[in-house]
């Protein structure tokens, strides 16, 4: 049987929504790997640091995953990899990055950007709420499931 696996883009993960997902990981049976540079102090097992070269995190999280992964990210493009690899991923807000999606993110990344390397200003992520953590929690287990069910029926895939 395959376990599930869990990957963390934990270098911009708050540390409630990190809680959730180690309360579900008790709760669920599956695998949880945290991934960050060594600027970020982590207590888990299966913690990988990297060290803190511009994308270093996201290759070592792109590296670590598997079609059938759930991915925990913010980085739009990081996620369309993962989506790219056949694993799912969510925003520690809670939004599920559908490879539909992806395209316009993208874009709007580039745009963002630019603006940014001519001087100008880009608003970051919002700040994560209690909401959000509903929101993530209710999502993130929407996405458990459906892996659930992947098992299950054995379409890994």
């Amino acid at each position: 049987m395959t376990t599930i696996r869990v990957i963390v883009d934990a270098d911009a993960c708050p540390k409630v929504c990190m809680n959730i997902i180690q309360r579900l990981a008790a709760e669920y049976s599956y695998k949880l790997i945290t991934v960050a540079s060594f600027n970020h102090r982590i207590d888990h097992p299966n913690h990988v640091i990297t060290g803190d070269e511009n994308q270093a995190t996201d290759i070592a999280v792109i590296n670590q995953t598997h079609p059938g992964d759930i991915v925990v990210t913010q980085d739009w493009g990081l996620a369309a990899l993962v989506l790219g690899k056949k694993a799912k991923a969510i925003t520690p807000h809670g939004r599920i990055y559908k490879a539909e999606q992806m395209d316009l993110l993208l874009e709007e990344r580039s745009i963002l950007a630019k603006i940014r390397r001519s001087g100008g200003r880009t608003k970051g992520p919002a700040k994560w709420t209690p909401k959000d953590g509903d929101h993530f929690a209710r999502n993130f287990e929407m996405l458990l499931s459906e892996c659930i069910k992947m098992v299950d029926s054995g379409n890994e895939t």
